[in-house]
């Protein structure tokens, strides 16, 4: 049941952009079913959301942050264990949680993860209106048609009394209305009004006024008692008069508004008819002009090709004439390196006193080589007489 109402708010997105308020309203009734403001907005400690809070872009931190809070609220009233998200927390890693929390308890979700860092939009409240219904499932609440108590049907009766003329109460009210004036003389009473085509001296004997100057009294006070009763708001008689009245004004406001435009359509089609014919004739017109301006357009983008063709090649062979001028310059380098040595006369300077220390060197190595063949020689006598003793003594024992 859930997949199909999800499938079916995803078609409506498509058709109908404004079904996120609706899905919002609705989703604010499941949380006053689930009892947010006592659990929920106490243990978070901000104010009521109102009915368009995830729909209009407003403050997308504080946003976001109430919508990962609240759908980790909803996800605990599920039964399953999601840890409350912070202010500081990394917002990818908390949608990665809500959305797998959503998959594994069956909504369909085709569409990415960033359209969710604002806290707005429509994949939002499907998000949080997916999770309500399945707390709702869960908690079991059981939705019963509202029951009208018994005060309110005595007081609607008591509207539709009221709505009617009663003589009985106007008559209190104008005696109520006349008592607060100290001359007790001014009391308009109705029943005297009822009986006013009676003769004065009949009403009370005891007046002396003169019957003319009565009724004249009576024709000039007569439009002033006015009796007015107050539309109730809630009355079908005035929503009746009301429906005619706005029929009325509609039929008044059909005739000239349709012939109006009747008017405005014959106009359009005509201009349609004279843009259509116009456009007609600039294309026989310009059909030449056109397609010689086609050939024109292929000419030039044959021209173009060989222009980057050509292009490609001078700059290859720029890269070529780059290549043999760094030789070049490089070989220039050396003749003059060469030039240089060929007419300084330090290399042959260098070379004999580099030839003298040689020689000076050979003299100390040859010094050194009749030294070490004199030790060497000494060295061997000694191991001579030494082996002749040894064999002398040897002889001797044997």
């Amino acid at each position: 049941m859930i997949r199909n109402e999800q499938k079916i708010i995803s078609e409506k997105e498509q058709e109908y952009p404004f079904t996120a308020y609706a899905t919002m309203e609705y989703f604010l009734d499941k949380l006053k079913l689930l009892n947010y403001e006592k659990e929920f907005l106490s243990e978070v400690k901000l104010k009521p959301i109102h009915k368009y809070y995830f729909v209009v872009p407003k403050n997308s931190g504080e946003q976001f942050y109430l919508f990962s809070v609240l759908a980790a609220w909803l996800i605990k009233k599920i039964g399953k264990h999601f840890e409350t998200p912070q202010e500081y927390d990394d917002p990818n890693s908390t949608i990665e949680k809500i959305i797998k929390e959503a998959k594994e308890l069956g909504m369909q979700v085709d569409f990415s993860s960033n359209k969710l860092k604002q806290g707005v939009g429509d994949q939002v409240v499907n998000i949080l209106d997916y999770l309500a219904n399945v707390a709702i499932q869960k908690q079991q609440v059981v939705l019963e048609k509202p029951q009208l108590s018994e005060e309110m049907e005595e007081e609607t009766e008591i509207i539709d009394d009221e709505s009617e003329l009663n003589l009985d109460k106007v008559e209190e009210e104008m005696i109520a209305a006349y008592s607060d004036d100290s001359d007790e003389e001014n009391v308009f009473q109705l029943d005297n009004f009822k009986t006013a085509k009676q003769p004065l001296h009949e009403i009370n004997p005891q007046n002396n006024v003169d019957e003319e100057s009565w009724k004249l009294e009576v024709e000039r006070v007569l439009p002033l008692l006015k009796i007015t009763i107050k539309n109730e708001s809630r009355d079908w008689r005035a929503h009746l008069e009301q429906m005619k009245a706005y029929k009325n004004s509609i039929n008044e406001t059909l005739g000239p508004t349709k012939t109006h435009l009747e008017k405005l359509h014959q106009e359009i089609s005509s201009t349609l008819e004279k843009i259509g014919s116009r456009e007609k004739y600039l294309n026989r017109e310009l059909e030449n002009v056109m397609d010689n301006y086609r050939t024109l357009q292929n000419q030039l983008s044959q021209l173009k090709d060989k222009y980057k063709n050509i292009s490609t090649g001078v700059a290859e062979r720029n890269r070529e004439l780059n290549t043999l001028n760094d030789r070049v310059e490089s070989i220039k380098h050396q003749m003059e390196e060469r030039g240089s040595s060929m007419t300084d006369g330090t290399p042959l300077v260098n070379i004999k006193k580099s030839i003298a220390k040689l020689r000076a060197e050979i003299t100390d190595m040859d010094v050194r080589i009749g030294v070490l063949e004199c030790l060497l020689l000494q060295s061997k006598i000694g191991e001579e007489k030494q082996l002749a003793n040894a064999i002398d003594h040897l002889v001797s024992v044997y």
